[in-house]
C-alpha cells in the first residue's frame, strides 16, 4: 500500500511551510533517515528526513511551492515490492485526522430528532453577504449553526471544532479563528488547548466600559488613500506575516509596563578592554574571543533573574511558571525580520562562552539554519539597538516571556558625582514587563539587580 509523505510540523506553532527544495526525485529509492527535502518555516530552513523505506512514486507538491499546510500530502512513497507506477497513479489519501479536518467545513452533522425548527432569518441576516459553500453547508442545519459569543455576536465554526472545544471545556468565542472569514477550525482548538490563540476574556459590561476597538481597515480601503502607480506592492513573506500576527497578539493580550534606568559603563568598558587584550590567540594571531557589551548584558540579566527569582516567570491563566534556569533570548536581525535565539542557562556560562554562542547563533540565523529548539522558549529576552545609535526605546514582549530588556547606546554624558559634574559612559535600558506576572515593584527590583551587576562586572565572575 502506498505511503503518504506529509508536510511535517517542524515547530509547535507551525501551520504552513514553503517546500523550498526536493533532494530526491521520482523513482529514487530512500531509506529511513535519508534527507529528502528542505522546508522553509517562518524562521528557518530545515531538512526533512524519510521515516519509511521505499521508492518515491509521485511528488505531489513541486519545489518552490509556498504556504503548504501542515499534514498535507506532498509525495507518495511506494513500499518494497510495490508497483511504483501504480502507487504514483493512485490518489494519495490523507490520514483520518486530515480527512476529518478537511471534511469538517463541508459536511454538516446529522440533525437531531428533537431539534426545534430554526426561526426565520432576521433582516440583518438576510442582508449579510452570501456565505461560501463551506459556510452554507455548515449552516444548513440547526446543529451546525454558529453559536453566539458572550456579546451576542455569532461565532462561525466547524462541527469538529465545536466538538473539540466542548470536550476541552473552551468557549468558542474565546478562540481566534484562522479559517475562511475567521471561522474556528480544528487546528485553532488544538492551539487553544496548548495555551495559544485565545482572546482576552470579555470585560463585564458597565457604564464606564471603554468602547470596543474599531476594526482595522481592509487592504482595499488602505489602497484607496494612494494614487495608482505611486507605490510598489511587495507581498509579505511567511516570516513577516508571523511576526505581525505575534506582535499584534502580544500588544493586545499582554498588559505592558515599562521601567527605564541609566547604567554607568565605565568599569565595564575598562574590564572588557583588558579581557579582550588577554584573549588567547591562534597560530594566525586571531583571538579566541572578542567580547561585546551585549555579551555582558546577557550575563547580567541572567544573573539578575537568579537574584530576583520571582521575576523569572511565565504567566499562564492557571498558574505562574517559576523557572529555575535563566534562558535569555537575544533578538537578532535577519533579512525580512528578526529571530530570537535563546542562550540556555546563561547564568552558569562565562561571558566568553556566551559570546561564542551568540556569534554562532547569529551566523546560522542569517542563513536560516537555526533549529526550533534553539529559538523557542526562554524566560526573558534582550533587544539591543545601541549599535544603531538609539539612545532608548521600549521593546514588545515576546510570548511566553514575561520581560524583555531594551538596550540603548553607551554614550558620553555629564553625571554628578559627589556634587561635581563629570563625564561618564552611560547606557539607558528599558525593561518591558507583563504586568500580570511582574508588577512595578518587582520589575524595579530586577532592573536594580541588573544595574548593580553591569556597573560592577567583577561580580559576574565571582
Amino acid at each position: 500500500m502506498p505511503i503518504n509523505i506529509l508536510m511535517p510540523a517542524l515547530s509547535p506553532t507551525m501551520e504552513k511551510g514553503n517546500l523550498a527544495k526536493w533532494l530526491k526525485k521520482e523513482g529514487d529509492k530512500v531509506k529511513s533517515g535519508d534527507v529528502i527535502a528542505e522546508i522553509e518555516t517562518d524562521k528557518a530552513t530545515m531538512e526533512v528526513e524519510a521515516v519509511d523505506e521505499g521508492t518515491i512514486a509521485k511528488i505531489l507538491v513541486p519545489e518552490g511551492t509556498q504556504d503548504v499546510p501542515v499534514n498535507d500530502v506532498i509525495a507518495v512513497l511506494a513500499g518494497d515490492g510495490e508497483d511504483v507506477k501504480a502507487a504514483g497513479a493512485a490518489q494519495a489519501k490523507p490520514d483520518s485526522t486530515k480527512t476529518e479536518a478537511k471534511a469538517e467545513s463541508t459536511k454538516p452533522e446529522a440533525p437531531k430528532t428533537d431539534t426545534p425548527k430554526p426561526e426565520a432569518p432576521t433582516k440583518a441576516e438576510t442582508s449579510a453577504p452570501a456565505p461560501r459553500p463551506s459556510e452554507r453547508a455548515s449552516a444548513a442545519t440547526p446543529v451546525a449553526a454558529a453559536p453566539a459569543a458572550q456579546n451576542g455576536a455569532r461565532v462561525f465554526s466547524s462541527p469538529l471544532a465545536r466538538r473539540l472545544a466542548k470536550d476541552a471545556g473552551i468557549e468558542l468565542s474565546r478562540i481566534n479563528g484562522t479559517g475562511p472569514h475567521g471561522r474556528v477550525v480544528a487546528r485553532d482548538v488544538e492551539q487553544a488547548k496548548a495555551g495559544g490563540g485565545l482572546k482576552a476574556p470579555a470585560a463585564a459590561p458597565s457604564s464606564g466600559a471603554a468602547p470596543a476597538a474599531a476594526p482595522s481597515m481592509s487592504d482595499q480601503q488602505i489602497r484607496a488613500f494612494f494614487k495608482d502607480g505611486s507605490y510598489e506592492e511587495v507581498p509579505h513573506d511567511s516570516m513577516r506575516k508571523i511576526i505581525a500576527q505575534r506582535l499584534v497578539q502580544a500588544k493586545q493580550t499582554i498588559p505592558h509596563f515599562y521601567l527605564t534606568m541609566d547604567c554607568n559603563l565605565d568599569k565595564l568598558m575598562v574590564a572588557r578592554e583588558e579581557i579582550n587584550a588577554q584573549a588567547p590567540k591562534d597560530k594566525d594571531g586571531k583571538p579566541a574571543y572578542k567580547l561585546s557589551v551585549n555579551d555582558f548584558v546577557i550575563k547580567a540579566l541572567a544573573m539578575a533573574l537568579q537574584r530576583v527569582p520571582d521575576a523569572n516567570v511565565t504567566w499562564t491563566e492557571g498558574a505562574m511558571l517559576k523557572h529555575q534556569g535563566s534562558d535569555v533570548g537575544v533578538a537578532v536581525s535577519i533579512p525580512g525580520g528578526l529571530i530570537t535565539p535563546v542562550v540556555r542557562d546563561a547564568h552558569l556560562k562565562s561571558v566568553s562562552t556566551i559570546s561564542r554562542e551568540m556569534k554562532d547563533f547569529a551566523a546560522r540565523a542569517r542563513n536560516r539554519r537555526l533549529k526550533p529548539e534553539e529559538y523557542q522558549g526562554g524566560s526573558t529576552a534582550v533587544s539591543n539597538l545601541g549599535m544603531y545609535g538609539i539612545k532608548d526605546f521600549a521593546a514588545v514582549i515576546n510570548p511566553p516571556h514575561a520581560t524583555i530588556l531594551a538596550v540603548g547606546a553607551g554614550e558620553q554624558r555629564p553625571v554628578v558625582k559627589a556634587g561635581k559634574i563629570e563625564i561618564a559612559t552611560v547606557m539607558s535600558v528599558t525593561l518591558s514587563t507583563d504586568h500580570r506576572a511582574v508588577d512595578g515593584a518587582l520589575g524595579s527590583e530586577l532592573l536594580g539587580a541588573f544595574k548593580a551587576l553591569i556597573e560592577n562586572p567583577v561580580m559576574m565572575i565571582v
